[in-house]
């Protein structure tokens, strides 16, 4: 397979160069070519974009949530092919990948219906025969920047919001998921969207995304990935006056009390953990345990971790596939070889497969490190997991929380007193108790605090005050 843009509904094949996508499971096998844009390209989207927004904008919401139900019909009829290209492209197991095309199909029909849903509230005015009322109108051009690791839902669920609020697409996917990006887009277009509504630029993040910060005329961006360059998209939009959304980085801890259920919390937290490779925003990153009950932990976790294959990500008895990349592979494996090094402990999975086939990395839980260490605090984004004994709840929420990011955050106890203080003190976006930090609801609003997300929300209904703005209106009628 070979990428295309897709700009004011044509095809087009950009001439900036080209990149070889391998299979991070097997690395001898060419998955496709990604064709890289330039400014001027991301420029062309921009003005398609804008030309077609009157038109877009001023069709009903029902008009567009019908085109939304056409959309999800022809991902879902197209699933298996998607699901494959995916796990092909960037290594998550294919039973996991399908079940998140099926997640793009729910959020596609669950944003169609807000297309007949009230968009605002009557308000009372102080002068008698005024009608005054609020109502949701569209931001204009809406610029998204997706990452690789969830390469159907992310792109998904920012743009069904943006499409029912009446608002067209500049998109930029991130270079390891393009492939599957451009299948998309063909979809989308497949399923009857007027040219220029959805439009999609391949390449490079210091190209394309530059480019389209800060030159195309845009009234909104949405971004995910990483801190660093989610800290930059925000100073970017901050100085253009344009309304922007973040969502970045994690270093989420599943908190397990002395009376946890075991039988509950070690699926819960091997799931949290190393499904994806460890390669979500959401994943566990620390277990911080009440001393009373770490021996038996360590003990759980090393037995539930030898039920946890690392295989290839084609293969449906595979728990976990390779990460995504070769840039991906290095870094994690230096956060590998620093647990080796420094950690006093190492609880590691098996696997069957030939490791040097791919870009795999055998799940990792290390402890006997201390709170500053980076395996603590840095985000590593793979299937490594670090271990820290707390004295009691007091001590486990004090260590939760020391952290500069606050997406999400578990607790397994049996004390419904202990799981609602947790959710009152932990400071997270999402807080839950005896699940998974990761998970979250397609209908849930989804984001954290601190420098997790930039204090706004995806998904639910809180997506649509992102992708709208209110506007008042009154008139007397005396």
């Amino acid at each position: 397979m070979e990428t295309r843009n897709l700009i004011g509904g044509e095809y087009t094949t950009p001439k900036a160069g080209q990149v070889r996508i391998l299979n991070p499971s097997n690395i001898e096998e060419e998955v496709g070519v990604i064709h890289l844009s330039t400014a001027a390209d991301v420029l062309q989207a921009g003005e398609a974009a804008r030309r077609a927004l009157p038109s877009w904008a001023g069709t009903t919401g029902a008009a567009r949530g019908e085109v939304l139900y056409r959309m999800a019909q022809q991902l879902e009829s197209r699933a298996d092919e998607i699901a494959t290209l995916a796990s092909s492209e960037m290594g998550k197991p294919i039973s996991e990948m399908r079940g998140e095309v099926t997640r793009g199909i729910h959020l596609l029909r669950y944003y169609a219906g807000e297309g007949v849903r009230a968009i605002g509230d009557v308000i009372p005015a102080s002068a008698t025969q005024v009608l005054q009322y609020s109502k949701r109108v569209p931001l204009g051009v809406v610029g998204l920047i997706t990452p690789w690791n969830f390469p159907v839902a992310i792109p998904i669920w920012k743009i069904a919001p943006a499409l029912i609020c009446g608002n067209t697409i500049l998109w930029k996917p991130a270079e390891v998921a393009s492939l599957t990006a451009a299948r998309l887009a063909e979809v989308f277009q497949d399923a009857g969207l007027p040219a220029g509504v959805l439009n999609l630029v391949v390449g490079k993040g210091r190209d394309v995304g530059d480019a389209m910060l800060q030159q195309v005329e845009l009234d909104a961006v949405s971004f995910t990935g990483s801190t660093a360059i989610g800290r930059h998209v925000a100073g970017v939009c901050a100085k253009r006056n344009i309304k922007y959304q973040t969502e970045m980085g994690g270093k989420n801890a599943a908190v397990v009390l002395s009376d946890a259920d075991l039988a509950v919390t070690v699926p819960a937290i091997l799931s949290g953990a190393f499904r994806s490779a460890g390669q979500k925003c959401t994943a566990t990153s620390r277990i911080i345990v009440e001393s009373a009950i770490y021996d038996e932990l360590v003990d759980a976790l090393r037995q539930g971790l030898s039920t946890v294959k690392l295989g290839h990500a084609l293969d449906p008895a595979s728990y976990l596939g390779p990460v995504a990349s070769q840039s991906q592979y290095e870094t994690v494996r230096s956060y590998v070889k620093l647990a080796h090094d420094d950690a006093q402990m190492l609880l590691s999975g098996e696997t069957d497969v030939n490791e040097a086939s791919g870009y795999y990395v055998r799940p990792l839980i290390a402890g006997g490190v201390g709170v500053d260490h980076p395996l603590i605090q840095e985000e590593i984004f793979g299937p490594v997991a670090t271990l820290l004994r707390a004295q009691d709840l007091d001590e486990a929420i004090a260590l939760c929380n020391q952290t500069i990011y606050g997406l999400s955050a578990s607790v397994f106890t049996r004390d419904v007193r202990h799981g609602l203080r947790f959710l009152d003190e932990a400071e997270a976006g999402m807080v839950r108790v005896n699940l998974e930090t990761a998970g979250v609801e397609y209908q849930a609003p989804f984001g954290g605090m601190k420098l997790s997300s930039s204090h706004t929300r995806e998904q639910g209904q809180a997506a649509l005050d992102f992708y709208s703005q209110l506007k008042t209106c009154a008139v007397y009628y005396g």
